[in-house]
């Protein structure tokens, strides 16, 4: 059974994030932001990108591992959110937590896209998440600070999804010299009232479970080594 309340979480902060396999100085920038903005560029600190050297020899299975360990958690992390809520979202979340009108990153890759686009794309999409997942913590930990399983269930989440922004800046830079990805943030709910938080929160984690289930179809057969 799945607990939304437990001992509070010590001193109350944020366990630190994990830093994946392959990680290059422009994902330093995005593991900082601590709300989502919009329009964002990533950059390295000079003209390309730097040695090979940073990715590791099973970076593709990592990645791999990542993607699968995403899509497979991603409707209990859901799950347990809307039960941490209490009504009305346990009870009408059809209607509450409907992503139609939220932003999310375009995504229009499929299995026979190049394979360069499908892993600029992964970025874009995993760098998103990556805010949105950090924004809907701080509001939990705030809203929710005794729901242990969930706040464990989010940081290792974002955690996971940190190390695949690692791996996905390795490859695009050892296989197609990518240095530069302009990503998008959405709407930080800073401000808003409880409701509006939770509701946000879960209008992202829906469109979440959705996209991941399409994210892992369509990557995993790119992600050979050759």
């Amino acid at each position: 059974m799945w607990e939304c309340h437990g001992a509070p979480r010590g001193d109350g902060r944020r366990g630190s994030p994990g830093r994946g396999a392959g990680v290059v100085p422009f994902v330093a920038l995005l593991l900082l932001q601590r709300r989502p903005v919009a329009g964002r560029a990533l950059l390295v600190n000079g003209p390309g990108c730097p040695g090979n050297s940073l990715c590791r020899a099973n970076v593709h299975e990592q990645t791999r591992k990542q993607v699968a360990l995403l899509n497979a958690t991603a409707q209990d992390l859901f799950s347990l959110y809307l039960k941490c809520q209490g009504e009305p979202f346990s009870s009408e979340s059809d209607k509450l937590c409907n992503p139609g009108g939220i932003f999310f990153p375009a995504f229009h890759v499929n299995r026979t896209s190049e394979k360069k686009e499908v892993m600029v794309a992964m970025y874009k999409l995993f760098a998103f998440l990556n805010a949105s997942l950090g924004n809907i913590t701080r509001d939990q930990e705030e809203l929710n600070p005794t729901a242990k399983e969930l706040l464990d269930r989010l940081h290792n989440t974002t955690k996971t999804t940190r190390g695949l922004i690692s791996n996905l800046t390795c490859l695009l830079c050892k296989n197609y010299n990518v240095f530069q990805v302009d990503v998008s943030y959405g709407e930080s709910s800073k401000g808003k009232s409880t409701f509006k938080k939770k509701q946000q929160g879960c209008q992202v984690l829906r469109k979440y479970v959705q996209v991941i289930a399409q994210a892992a179809r369509i990557l995993l057969p790119h992600l050979s080594p050759a």
